[in-house]
């Protein structure tokens, strides 16, 4: 089973709409499941609710084989502590999706690692989810030092920025 999953804060009709007539067309043979939230768009295909509660949402993600989200870190952190594969597909502002791209950026940076597969579009969704069936995703080890490295740079540049 596919679980798509979109959060609950804000609506992504275009990934909902996408993997529901991929389904339909044949293009998906899995079984989907999907969190869709307050999406507009009934899916007529795959199986969906609004919401899970925490207990539901973690048993989906247990027994999916891999998962469709945006590109938010907490489902892309939600994957990769899963050991599941994910095929992220990032909310875009053109759409109204979010209130800018920076999933776009997150999206980029996890696929350049191997951590996650990318549709970039709604054509890309159906080659995109047959890559999930082989896809091992890269674990990620968490660098605490390395990013405190960062902010301490940043900081002395700051510093340093400022005395002139």
């Amino acid at each position: 089973m596919i679980f798509l999953t979109v959060g609950t804060i804000l609506p992504f009709d275009r990934l909902v709409r996408a993997v529901d007539e991929a389904v339909g067309h044949g293009l998906i043979r899995d079984e989907v499941f999907a969190q869709i939230g307050k999406t507009k768009t009934v899916p007529k295909y795959i199986e969906s609710t609004d919401v899970l509660d925490k207990d539901t949402f973690g048993a989906k993600v247990e027994q999916a084989s891999s998962i469709i989200s945006h590109a938010g870190m907490g489902s892309i952190t939600m994957a990769l502590t899963n050991n599941k594969p994910l095929l992220v597909m990032p909310r875009l502002k053109r759409f109204g999706e979010h209130v800018n791209d920076h999933q776009l950026g997150t999206a980029r940076k996890f696929e350049e690692l191997g951590c996650v597969v990318v549709a970039y579009s709604e054509e890309e969704l159906p080659d995109k989810v047959r890559q999930l069936e082989t896809f091992v995703p890269k674990q990620r080890t968490a660098t605490p030092e390395v990013v405190a490295q960062r902010i301490a740079r940043f900081l002395d540049e700051l510093a340093k920025a400022s005395m002139k």
